[in-house]
């Protein structure tokens, strides 16, 4: 029997009973759901760095993109909300579209 102890997606209790096996579950309270999204949205990254070609990549991209939306509404956050943060961003400081590498800063 494998022990898991991690946030899922809120379907895989349904999808694991279609398998006909019986899931353990409880609901995190509200400090439990930040911390375990935080260690989820690490874990993603580490897959998407990990993957070896473009459709593995973009697979996780979404993943995160899912944690970030929960992360971002964990915090009262909506997802029109935090792209209207990060449209407010590139329009002050810039995207990264022109992939400017920044080497240093002379102070004079």
């Amino acid at each position: 029997m494998p022990v898991y102890h991690k946030l899922v997606r809120d379907r895989i209790p349904e999808i694991i009973e279609k398998d006909g096996k019986q899931p353990s579950v409880r609901t995190l309270n509200d400090e439990e759901y930040m911390k375990e999204l935080r260690k989820k949205l690490g874990e993603e990254l580490e897959e998407y760095l990990a993957a070896d070609n473009a459709v593995a990549a973009v697979e996780e991209l979404a993943d995160m993109l899912e944690l970030i939306y929960a992360t971002a509404n964990a915090h009262g956050a909506t997802p029109h909300q935090l792209d209207m943060i990060r449209e407010k961003k590139a329009e002050e400081r810039g995207a990264f579209d022109e992939r400017i590498y920044l080497i240093e800063v002379v102070d004079d």
